[in-house]
């Protein structure tokens, strides 16, 4: 087992990284909002693509879920699909386009319950905005830019509200 699937598969430790990271960025806020969407990524891009490409296969959308899927990247899937499986998810779990590989969200619904973020599974996530691509996700999640953080997108606010037991009409 690689150390990537290793880490998914036990996720403890990505989940306390992610807060921590989510603290950190949240001290150093006022810095990024000065510098400004584009030359903070610059400076943090780098940093994150060194920790995320390897342990999550990153595919730099800008716009991370990880915290939402079980600590593994829903870009991996080959039809990049953010809200879970295709129809063609094979019986014994695996992808439909690559069958030697499993379903990525098979396995982010498997990860899913052994992070604090299970209820994020039911989540309908945004579109992937492609302005975004490239970017650091830390900052566009820092400075509200992402649709997950601002709430802008209709589906994914009907989706909360869902969550939260209420609905609009």
């Amino acid at each position: 087992m690689s150390v990537r699937a290793f880490l998914q598969d036990h996720p403890k430790p990505l989940v306390w990284a992610w807060e921590l990271t989510l603290r950190v960025l949240g001290w150093v806020r006022p810095v990024l909002a000065q510098l400004g969407l584009e030359r903070a990524s610059w400076w943090l891009r780098t940093p994150e693509m060194l920790i995320k490409k390897p342990l999550f296969d990153c595919r730099e959308c800008g716009q991370c879920v990880l915290h939402y899927t079980g600590m593994t990247c829903p870009m991996t899937c080959p039809k990049q699909l953010r809200n879970g499986p295709c129809g063609g998810v094979r019986a014994d779990g695996h992808c439909e386009v690559y069958p030697d590989r499993p379903c990525v969200w098979v396995q982010a619904w498997e990860r899913s319950a052994r992070t604090p973020y299970r209820a994020e599974m039911m989540r309908l996530n945004a579109p992937v905005d492609w302005r975004l691509e490239g970017l650091s996700s830390w900052v566009t999640h820092t400075l509200e830019r992402d649709a997950i953080t601002t709430g802008n997108d209709p589906a994914v606010r009907y989706a909360d509200e869902v969550l939260e037991g209420r609905s609009w009409n």
